[in-house]
């Protein structure tokens, strides 16, 4: 199954960072935080990975390019330009690098990688850790009648609300709204390949999953929540990016490799 993850945003409320690299190649304890997602989700055997690609997305490609020169100590032999990895990182990861836009919005990146999924796909934001079991999410989503399912975690409303009724079913999907409330989205999907069905506007460049498909599907009783109790932080601004740094160093809670 594939991972898709979005990585094209210009991090905007980060900008002391984002101003020479994307905001998934921000560092945590040394490794970019898409590094920490991508370990996530292989923990549990997913290693294909399609990345969307948007604003200075030739460092995510360069990174990944040179994965092992700058993960490794080498040995290089000038006479025959021979390099050797002498402690070689060894993750199994597939990667695809997709450009979908400097200027495109989330669901248009999600349309643009839709040759590239299978009927059923992971769909993730390229800068939040969780210590989420992605089986049993797995699991969840197929237990449900739901073409979409997201993980739902209890936070100061920052972010969007959900309505979930008793069945774990997304009656309302409200966006950043300005009081604080129960449950928000905290990304880690599993879709259904229906959900391109949501995606065929004629300016989906321009729309934000969250706002427009997002919002549809759970509108028709199609979109189901994960309840994730565990531990979740997003990457939005300088003081999360120290509390993650920080995590790292004493408990890293959403590492399990």
């Amino acid at each position: 199954m594939k991972v898709v993850i979005l990585a094209g945003g210009l991090g905007t409320r980060i900008m002391e960072e984002t101003e020479s690299r994307p905001k998934p190649m921000i560092e945590i304890g040394g490794k970019p935080i898409i590094w920490h997602i991508m370990k996530i989700y292989s923990f549990y055997g997913f290693n294909e990975f399609i990345i969307c690609l948007g604003y200075k997305g030739h460092i995510i490609k360069n990174y990944f390019i040179n994965y092992h020169s700058l993960n490794s100590d080498i040995e290089i032999d000038t006479s025959n330009n021979k390099i050797t990895y002498l402690n070689r990182d060894l993750v199994n990861f597939k990667i695809k690098l997709i450009d979908t836009g400097e200027l495109t919005n989330t669901a248009g990146r999600i349309k643009k990688i839709q040759k590239y999924v299978d009927n059923e796909f992971m769909l993730t934001y390229g800068d939040g850790l969780a210590d989420i079991d992605i089986n049993e999410l797995l699991k969840f989503h197929r237990s449900s009648s739901s073409i979409a399912t997201l993980s739902a975690v209890k936070n100061k409303s920052r972010f969007g609300e959900l309505n979930i009724n008793k069945n774990n079913i997304v009656e309302s999907f409200k966006e950043k709204p300005k009081e604080n409330n129960n449950w928000i989205n905290a990304g880690f999907f599993v879709l259904n390949k229906e959900i391109f069905d949501y995606l065929e506007d004629d300016n989906i460049d321009e729309i934000q999953w969250e706002k427009g498909p997002l919002k549809k599907i759970a509108e028709d009783g199609k979109l189901a929540s994960y309840k994730h109790d565990g531990f979740w932080k997003p990457m939005d601004a300088m003081r999360d990016k120290i509390e993650l740094e920080k995590l790292w160093k004493s408990n890293p809670i959403w590492k399990k490799w």
